[in-house]
């Protein structure tokens, strides 16, 4: 593995989420009193990865704080000039760069409607946190690689700030807390086995499957997969896969499972069972080595974390995966062909 900008920033993670930790708790907790009892509903305004960050926050707020989380079509704010009435909704942007004008138009128009908006982004002086009524920088540092990744996880960490702050009195600040640390055990137990990626090099086309909280990391491990190899990933939620996509699977086909501990575990147990008999090869994430034993290669992840905080660490081996496997296919990993670090979008 050559020491890519890449490597260097997935290994800094535990970092970054350690200074957001430290830098916004506070803030984040004064945003939460002052918005309270203001909205009734969540739109967020997105793209690419940060749009998985989005799917994560469906669940996130839906389980612990009961809010219905939209995402919203930008499209309709710009090429269609038909925006929606967002009455009652807490328009959230969330964009690395804060530069794309449609994700910048969301919250504009909420403004206009006298929404609460709020930006969560790298960059404190963008258009998009300029726009914002309330703004959570990321403190993520530079991020060189065009493919995101300290910014997507920091991401998941300033809407789990949110979460926890949008419900004073509960423990689970706590248990965020401990993300640093249980990030740095997790990449240093992945670091030794990344050399058995190159087995799948040859590899043009696989499915990446998660479900509940881990259906936003099915997405962002397809993402990476897609932006550093050029093989063609497809996600899917456990039960969306069973509802056709499974007939595409044959002996040898690639899957990566997203399958830590939690209330989903046993779906996507179920579904690898029933996967047995097509012979596929099995690429699976969890932390739970002895139900999942029978796999071709097992990417493990500690155990004991609450499932709501997984996908903090669950997407750490597939960005490692990801990264080992376009450097074995002889691939630039901080340089994907056709892609730019910052994407406007209108």
């Amino acid at each position: 593995m050559t020491n890519s900008i890449l490597f260097q920033e997935i290994h800094q993670q535990p970092g970054v989420i350690s200074e957001l930790l430290a830098s916004e708790t506070t803030a984040v907790n004064k945003i939460a009193k002052k918005i309270k009892h203001k909205f009734k509903y969540v739109v967020i305004a997105a793209r690419g990865t940060s749009d998985n960050a989005a799917r994560y926050a469906q669940y996130l707020f839906g389980v612990h704080n009961q809010l219905q989380v939209a995402l919203a079509t930008p499209s309709l704010f710009t090429m269609y000039d038909t925006p929606p009435h967002l009455a009652g909704a807490l328009v959230i942007g969330i964009s690395q760069s804060g530069q794309s004008p449609d994700i910048v138009s969301v919250l504009a128009e909420a403004k206009h409607q006298g929404c609460p908006t709020l930006a969560i982004t790298n960059e404190a002086e963008s258009p998009l946190a300029q726009t914002a009524d309330f703004l959570i920088p990321l403190h993520a540092g530079e991020e060189k690689a065009v493919a995101a990744t300290k910014t997507y996880t920091s991401s998941l960490a300033a809407l789990a700030m949110l979460s926890c702050s949008l419900q004073p009195g509960c423990d689970r600040m706590e248990d965020l807390g401990h993300v640093p640390e249980i990030m740095l055990a997790t990449l240093a137990n992945l670091n030794e086995l990344m050399y058995r990626s190159e087995r799948y090099r040859y590899m043009e086309q696989c499915a990446v499957i998660g479900r509940g909280f881990n259906y936003a990391t099915a997405f962002e491990i397809a993402l990476k997969v897609k932006e550093l190899t050029r093989i063609v990933a497809e996600p899917y939620s456990s039960a969306d896969f069973r509802h056709g996509p499974i007939a595409t699977v044959s002996r040898g086909f690639p899957l990566i499972l997203v399958a830590p501990s939690g209330a989903v575990s046993h779906d996507m147990l179920d579904l690898i069972h029933g996967l047995e008999g097509l012979k596929p090869e099995m690429i699976v994430i969890s932390d739970d080595r002895q139900t999942f034993s029978g796999v071709n290669f097992y990417l493990p992840i500690p155990s004991g974390l609450p499932e709501w905080l997984s996908p903090l660490i669950s997407v750490l081996p597939g960005q490692l995966f990801a990264l080992n496997l376009a450097e074995a296919r002889g691939l630039n990993p901080d340089q994907p062909a056709g892609l730019h670090k910052v994407t406007e979008t209108r």
